[in-house]
């Protein structure tokens, strides 16, 4: 992993400031990913939102780049929304201030950009699309819901083994005022915190 995002991680994420609320809301996760490790199968989870633009990519990438810290293997994260819209700028500025490296590979209307944890690893691809993408998994998947919206709006997910739902205030609320960067900053090391904190508890 690139030496900034380990830094990152040792410096600005503490797992055990997670309170027992917070622990038991993701219990059903990490008894998911402790279930296929101990079956040794492919381990898919797939963070769904309403607009696929904020919350559901942070969870995707920090998912991913926990798996890589504590060494779990065969997991592919994935992220998806009951709309499609674009993936939000700050998002990408935030993940690269945190230590990611990130590059747009396509510029449009829903951008396309490539978030790397390490030189060796393919990238994150990230951009805006529907849960039921041929990006995304067919079956065989967790569906973890980032928002209350998407949890209350899909009340089915076709192909979902497991759906666990995981909600985040929406740093959207502090678009355009002073406080963006702070919120963006802190709702990504909450969900880091919380992903890092999953994979810690899984016994190989």
């Amino acid at each position: 992993m690139y030496s900034n995002l380990v830094e990152t991680i040792r410096r600005s994420v503490d797992t055990q400031t997670l309170n027992e609320e917070r622990k038991t809301i993701l219990q059903p996760l990490i008894d998911f990913v402790q279930q296929k490790v101990n079956n040794q199968q492919a381990i898919n989870l797939h963070f769904i939102c309403t607009h696929n633009s904020r919350r559901s990519h942070l969870a995707q990438i920090w998912a991913q780049a926990a798996s890589i810290y504590f060494h779990i293997p065969h997991v592919q994260c994935y992220s998806g929304g009951t709309e499609e819209t674009a993936l939000f700028p700050k998002v990408v500025e935030t993940l690269a201030n945190q230590g990611f490296q990130t590059f747009k590979i396509a510029d449009n209307d829903n951008p396309i950009y490539a978030i790397k944890y390490s030189d060796n690893a393919l990238p994150v691809i990230g951009f805006s699309k529907k849960y039921d993408s041929p990006f995304n998994p067919a079956s065989a998947f967790a569906a973890i819901m980032t928002c209350s919206q998407a949890d209350g709006g899909c009340p089915f997910i076709v192909g979902a083994e497991k759906r666990v739902p995981i909600t985040f205030e929406d740093p959207k609320v502090s678009d355009g005022t002073p406080e963006q960067a702070r919120v963006y900053t802190e709702r990504s090391l909450q969900i880091a915190t919380e992903m890092l904190y999953v994979f810690s508890m899984i016994k190989r």
